[in-house]
């Protein structure tokens, strides 16, 4: 008997059981994204390379990119996020311009708990408004969301860009690996890259204390009914992609361990690296796999 083919590693066959249980969650996040007044996109899964290429830090090497018949340089969308920014900046939507989507992404990564290297994201986003109620609305709908997908006790942890003003980037990438790496591996990363008194950074971002713009996130988040056990403060939140500029969250459940559910944050500058007019945006993306594990 001939032995069927595999699947190149990272990628993977969905049974009808696992694609039914899926859709059902997907379903349950969509019917909160359009009760909030979120309305469904679509982009392509190719773009231009240069379009993701100087957007995501270092996690950038791990963009699938390749060449076609006629010499372009294409690229599979890392994320959903660089192509809303291309979308709104071609398409010029009314504003603001509040949009979700669901779609297929790829990263040349390990694959691991939740992750593959297809994966499926379904992001909401605000795009053409710098007032804060709009960063606590992403939150808020975020956090309704997975509740209403079935997981428990869900708890956003919150935190600002600006508490790592005038740190060299290297250590800015090395905070956000503490829950991965410890304090040891912490210091260790950022000595390897010749950054002076890594102790005494790490000391100094542990000690930070919510800005002002959180400050009125979180009495937003009150207003909008999101108890205290929901969200928290955490100052070595740093999240490594390049495009964050101001709030930024992660989402966790308990029955999950460190491993997040999904993430966002404000990025008021990527639009304006497609288009004359600069336009501030915030936005959350689900990990719809992750998220599906967590509820086995």
């Amino acid at each position: 008997m001939k032995k069927a083919p595999v699947t190149p590693k990272g990628f993977r066959d969905i049974t009808p059981e696992l694609a039914k249980k899926r859709r059902e969650v997907i379903d349950k996040i969509i019917d909160v994204y359009e009760e909030f007044g979120f309305l469904p996109i679509e982009t392509p899964t190719i773009e231009f390379a240069e379009t993701l290429t100087g957007k995501y830090g270092e996690e950038e090497r791990l963009i699938y990119k390749f060449t076609d018949r006629g010499g372009r340089e294409l690229a599979l969308r890392f994320d959903l996020t660089v192509p809303l920014a291309r979308y709104v900046a071609f398409n010029n939507p009314p504003l603001p311009f509040r949009r979700f989507q669901l779609g297929q992404v790829f990263r040349g990564e390990n694959p691991q708990k939740g992750r593959w290297r297809e994966f499926t994201q379904l992001d909401l986003d605000t795009v053409g408004s710098t007032d804060l109620a709009e960063d606590a609305k992403i939150v808020a709908v975020a956090i309704n969301a997975v509740k209403a997908a079935g997981i428990a006790n869900p708890v956003m942890a919150i935190n600002d860009r600006k508490n790592f003003e005038g740190l060299p980037k290297d250590a800015v990438v090395a905070l956000d690996k503490l829950d991965k790496i410890g304090e040891e591996g912490v210091i260790k990363e950022m000595e390897g890259k010749n950054i002076k008194d890594a102790g005494t950074i790490l000391a100094n971002i542990r000690n930070k204390i919510p800005t002002q713009n959180l400050q009125t996130i979180f009495n937003h988040l009150k207003n909008l009914g999101i108890s205290d056990n929901e969200y928290k403060f955490v100052s070595t939140l740093a999240r490594g992609l390049n495009y964050y500029t101001g709030s930024i969250f992660e989402l966790r459940a308990p029955s999950y361990g460190n491993l997040s559910l999904g993430a966002g944050g404000r990025y008021d500058n990527l639009i304006g690296m497609f288009s004359k007019k600069s336009l501030p945006a915030v936005g959350f993306s689900v990990g719809i796999d992750r998220l599906v594990d967590a509820l086995e």
